[in-house]
């Protein structure tokens, strides 16, 4: 059934501007195929092995000390994007909120291996993050982008492995 039909958008039948023709097959087979390459993806186990440990993914909490520019959200934005990207993720949405009167930001960059997340106190020049990357991503790739953004002069890094199959 068609999407659009199940909301009453569109009929089931074809009208007179809603007709089937071979291009239209062609389209059912394609999207058929996809459908089937979609669910052999959804089927894959993405969990990764290293040293001897099976998990989901790698959780990094940052806390960045010394720290400047944490009261822009473009910059923030554009330093977790650039980020992940070197880490291997595919970015779905960004979004950031800039408090006043401190000018601290709070933001989650989602990604479709997980997400980073950021809290900012620019009075103390300090930010916590939150960077966790299920699969082949690499976390630690996002450590460089934060310390060329914002120099801090501590970077405090605690990583745990999520879903670690026992």
């Amino acid at each position: 059934m068609n999407a659009l039909a199940r909301l009453g958008m569109v009929s089931e039948t074809p009208s007179e501007n809603q007709t089937t023709t071979a291009v239209s097959v062609e389209l059912a087979t394609a999207h058929a195929e996809l459908a089937t390459t979609a669910h052999a993806e959804l089927a894959k186990d993405y969990f990764v092995e290293r040293d001897g440990q099976k998990f989901a993914g790698m959780h990094l909490l940052i806390d960045i000390w010394g720290a400047s520019k944490l009261d822009l959200p473009d910059l923030i934005d554009k330093t977790l994007c650039d980020g992940a990207i070197a880490a291997g993720a595919t970015i779905l949405h960004s979004h950031f909120h800039h408090f006043s009167p401190n000018g601290g930001v709070s933001g989650v960059v989602v990604l479709a291996e997980s997400h980073i997340s950021i809290h900012t106190w620019p009075e103390r020049n300090f930010a916590a993050l939150d960077v966790f990357m299920c699969g082949e991503c690499d976390p630690y790739k996002v450590i460089p982008f934060l310390q060329a953004a914002f120099g801090p002069t501590s970077v405090e890094v605690d990583e745990q492995r999520r879903g670690l199959v026992t």
